[in-house]
């Protein structure tokens, strides 16, 4: 699934230092916007615009930023966002510009669908390992998400790789394709009961050499 730009507007900002402490209070926060080829600009926006945009795009949704007073637009990725301890406030965030024509990566998240034969026979459950992976596109062909069926775990025993994961021919995955996404982890009664069946029946075996 490929995302779609989202829009956010940025004032330029004069306050700098711990005088930002006054914006925050009257519901601005201070952005800082760089990237290869750009002046670093120290900008803000209004708190709640920017976490509605924030939840929009997470870190791996390319964001046209535009800046009050100025002409045209720019790409841009949230890359660091800070966030108060104490009382869990937006405090700070950093976009960094992207080219439309550069590769850039993300850290995209992994979503398991459907239902796993594997789990349901063993009475287990599917349990994700890895809910987000490193991937290389270009800004506008990023993924939003990579999507895999739990069909894959269809035996107790099976596992969904990164190799497993389906992404277009334009989208790299840059992690170990070893690695594991998902598996089925089985009730531990229901290993030590099947344990014991295997044992019962060997008990059951007539004993080398007796008569019958």
């Amino acid at each position: 699934m490929t995302t779609e730009a989202v829009t956010l507007d940025l004032t330029p900002r004069e306050v700098l230092g711990k005088k930002v402490k006054r914006l925050r209070r009257d519901g601005i926060i201070p952005v800082h916007l760089y990237g290869r080829g750009v002046e670093p600009r120290s900008l803000q926006c209004e708190r709640r615009q920017l976490i509605r945009v924030l939840s929009k795009a997470g870190s791996n949704t390319p964001i046209v930023v535009t800046i009050q007073g100025e002409e045209g637009d720019q790409l841009a990725f949230a890359r660091e966002i800070q966030w108060d301890p104490r009382r869990d406030d937006l405090i700070h965030v950093d976009f960094l510009v992207a080219e439309a024509t550069r590769l850039v990566s993300a850290r995209v998240p992994v979503v398991i669908s459907g239902d796993s034969e594997g789990a349901r026979s063993s009475g287990g459950r599917v349990v994700q390992q890895l809910r987000e992976v490193d991937v290389e596109a270009l800004p506008l062909e990023m993924p939003s998400e990579l999507e895999v069926d739990a069909v894959l775990l269809a035996e107790p025993d099976s596992v969904i790789r990164v190799s497993d994961l389906k992404v277009p021919s334009n989208v790299t995955i840059l992690n170990d394709s070893e690695e594991v996404v998902a598996r089925v982890d089985i009730p531990r009664v229901a290993v030590e009961e099947e344990v014991e069946e295997v044992a019962a029946e060997g008990d059951d075996a007539p004993e080398e050499g007796s008569a019958g």
